[in-house]
């Protein structure tokens, strides 16, 4: 039966959803916080994705932990229904300054809507997943866990993201830049710097000529084009000229096209200052590509019903924003939500000490938990829609296939 607004059994189901969330609340809360105070950065959550896994077995899911070869992954399932959903649960942390991305919220949120909906997955004909992702921040697991099968079946994936304050709750226009990290080693000769300095060819020289290079470059790029690096070495003592420089870069771009014509011109900027100085230049791949997010518009409307329940803002978004998530690689191919969580009181950004501090506050618990409501009602609401439903449910089948049949 689709349901309505209007409906006895959309206000019963909403009802018990709610009831749900606000049944686990302690636990999830106990949770997040301790993630947050486990600050554990990429592919070393060890004691994050323990806790995760465990709290989701109490509650009835069923757990396989290493999930796709990578020890801090995991899925939990619950249910047998056609329709397969996937609420992505994330729990790294940044080097240094912590959950200054608020990960700790994503898990309690997507945490919180699956124990929601546990009881009524068999009800809602669906087969639930939580799937802990390892590493968003740095080493793209979602995109190795997608390679390697994990959302093999999977019909749409969810997941929430905090934000500043005063950033809209409709996630529809939104999106996500491409992102690809890489390595610039230029080796080159040492020799005295004092006795001999020009019989060593300086590869710290390089890694300068690159950088001034890149940033001239910044003029002539569009405006939401992005290029950022730091040098990671540049030799170790003042009188040795520095035979090796690394200089650890990315680009970003809202589009694959713009995206490879950057990196493109990015490239070239460190090829002039190998040419330049006599070293020689390797440019390796640090990390997977992060693809641009796609926002599936049935699931942000359902989002953003839900949200307009709580009294949130839910005014069309100004458009496109900046950031990359490893979920954009998920939307490439499964219908996806990855809607902006906003924190009352927020006035400082994300990835910085500020913001780690608040995220670890009774208002941002406050919204993780609604977000939880929200994203709980999303799934119902699609999964008890008969033309999103079938849409969702042949999308896995039609990518199933394809994959078989390419592997054939």
């Amino acid at each position: 039966m689709e349901l309505t607004n209007t409906t006895p059994a959309l206000a019963a189901l909403r009802s018990a959803l709610a009831d749900g969330v606000e049944h686990w609340k302690p636990q999830v809360t106990a949770l997040s916080k301790a993630i947050h105070g486990f600050k554990e950065i990429s592919f070393e959550e060890v004691r994050s994705a323990e806790a995760v896994a465990t709290l989701l077995q109490e509650g009835g899911f069923e757990v396989e932990r290493g999930t796709s070869g990578l020890p801090t992954a995991f899925t939990a399932s619950a249910g047998s229904g056609e329709l397969t959903v996937a609420l992505c649960v994330e729990y790294d942390a940044l080097p240094e300054i912590g959950h200054a991305c608020g990960h700790n919220l994503i898990a309690g949120a997507s945490v919180a809507a699956a124990l929601a909906l546990r009881p009524l997955a068999d009800e809602l004909g669906i087969t639930l997943k939580a799937i802990g992702t390892p590493a968003e921040e740095h080493g793209g697991g979602k995109a190795l866990m997608l390679e390697r099968g994990a959302f093999d079946g999977v019909g749409l994936a969810l997941m929430v993201h905090p934000v500043q304050d005063g950033i809209t709750y409709n996630p529809a226009g939104t999106s996500a830049q491409a992102v690809g990290r890489y390595k610039a080693t230029f080796t080159g000769k040492a020799a005295h710097a004092a006795a001999a300095p020009h019989q060593g060819v300086n590869a710290a020289d390089a890694a300068v000529l690159s950088q001034v290079a890149i940033g001239l470059l910044r003029q002539q790029i569009p405006g939401d084009h992005r290029i950022a690096c730091y040098v990671a070495e540049a030799g170790h003592v003042t009188n040795i000229i520095p035979e090796k420089a690394v200089v650890e870069f990315e680009c970003r771009a809202f589009t694959l096209p713009e995206y490879q014509a950057l990196l493109e011109r990015v490239r070239r900027c460190f090829e002039g200052a190998a040419l330049a100085t006599g070293t020689t230049l390797v440019i390796e791949e640090a990390e997977p590509l992060y693809e641009p997010l796609l926002q599936d518009d049935a699931l942000a409307a359902h989002w953003t019903e839900a949200m307009d329940a709580f009294g949130k803002d839910t005014s069309p978004s100004a458009g496109l924003g900046g950031g990359s998530t490893d979920m954009g690689n998920i939307s490439q191919v499964i219908p996806s939500l990855h809607p902006w969580l906003s924190i009352p009181g927020a006035d400082v950004p994300i990835h910085s000490h500020a913001f780690a501090a608040l995220a670890d506050t009774p208002e941002a618990y406050a919204v993780m938990f609604e977000a939880a409501a929200a994203l709980a009602w999303t799934v119902a609401a699609a999964a008890s829609t008969p033309a999103e439903r079938d849409r969702f449910i042949s999308a896995a089948y039609r990518r199933r296939t394809f994959t078989q049949e390419g592997t054939s």
